[in-house]
């Protein structure tokens, strides 16, 4: 022991000389390793650094291929004056309208629970140190009548949904995103190339980032092919050959995320019209009267109105039109009746509960 203390009163000394310096103290067998927050603050920063990789990566691609079709396409290779300007004209608003969308679907504040679904520590704790699963059911149901909580969805056990890292009440088609941390309204999934979590608050900016991405590459896919075919036939001398080496990558850039991005779009817009999200499309939301993977299908035009609103103009531009508060959500007409009657036997037991206390 006087080994470890002598050598623990030397680091702390060199401690004391450089602030700078982090030093972990030398420890005997019996004691825990804690780690110094610098480390902590640190690995904290390299995983966001490396979660914005494929933002930055993106962003790079979009300024490369500006200059390629800008500089080296409509002002170093065409030479008809209208079709320059017409090929710009369009182009311009394209790319706006795609960044716009991007933006929107990584900066839009994300939404979690509100206040109401939050149970508190002495709850909280009172949740987590239940003996046996008919005790946290209880609980669990008092506090969501107590609180009117709109909550239809329940966990394969048939309880409501809880968050133990969050604690709170989970509205229905919420879920906790591990990466950000917390809890989410109408929860999709956690997008890579965005760094954000696509929910509720950006579901209808994330879809159009992804037409408005196919519309732009195939646009520009469309105007170069003219001259990638030149390229290969080696027609027009004027070309540089830095210049022919643009060409030819932002032909196979714009087919090749034309190609990626089309099958999300599609497959997002089959997700909308039958009102699912990826995380539902995988694994049905559950009711009270079992898994019903249409549960909130509420017919392909609402469904649509529901993320986009009824204005075609103002559905197709990255603005804010989704209706509801990501809470309440109508359910499929077939389920209601069932879930009415689920609801007032609920609303009995509850009140049986509140009488017995």
């Amino acid at each position: 022991m006087n080994k470890h203390s002598s050598s623990n009163d030397i680091l702390t000394k060199l401690a004391q000389q450089n602030e700078d310096i982090v030093l972990a103290p030398l420890l005997s067998s019996n004691q825990e390793v804690s780690y110094p927050m610098s480390l902590r603050q640190s690995r904290v920063c390299c995983f966001e650094a490396l979660k914005s990789i494929p933002v930055v990566f993106i962003l790079a691609i979009v300024a490369w291929s500006y200059y390629a079709y800008v500089v080296q396409m409509c002002i170093l290779t065409i030479d008809n004056v209208p079709k320059k300007v017409i090929y710009l004209f369009i182009y311009h608003p394209l790319l706006f309208i795609f960044l716009w969308s991007y933006y929107q679907t990584m900066f839009k504040p994300l939404m979690g629970p509100p206040s109401e679904f939050y149970v508190g520590e002495a709850e909280g704790e009172r949740i987590a140190t239940a003996q046996t699963l008919d005790e946290r059911r209880t609980s669990l149901l008092r506090f969501c009548h107590r609180g009117d909580l709109p909550v239809l969805t329940r966990h394969f056990d048939g309880s409501i949904r809880y968050c133990f890292l969050c604690r709170c009440i989970k509205p229905d088609r919420a879920h906790h995103c591990s990466i950000c941390g917390k809890c989410i309204l109408r929860y999709d999934h956690h997008c890579p190339w965005t760094n954000s979590c696509v929910s509720y608050a950006n579901y209808k900016f994330f879809i159009l980032f992804l037409g408005w991405a196919l519309v732009f590459c195939t646009y520009v896919a469309a105007t170069s092919l003219e001259y990638f075919i030149l390229f290969w036939q080696d027609v027009n001398s004027s070309i540089s050959p830095g210049g022919k080496f643009h060409l030819l990558f932002l032909f196979f850039a714009a087919i090749m995320f034309a190609i990626s991005v089309s099958s999300l779009f599609f497959y997002h817009l089959y997700l909308t019209g039958k009102n699912r999200t990826t995380l539902e499309s995988f694994r049905a939301p559950i009711f009270s009267n079992g898994p019903q993977k249409n549960g909130f299908n509420i017919g392909c035009k609402q469904n649509f109105q529901e993320i986009f609103g009824k204005k075609f103009l103002t559905a197709i531009i990255p603005i804010w039109t989704t209706r509801g508060d990501g809470v309440h959500y109508q359910v499929n007409s077939l389920l209601l009746g069932g879930l009415q009657e689920q609801q007032q036997q609920q609303q009995q037991q509850s009140g049986n509960i509140r009488c017995s206390k």
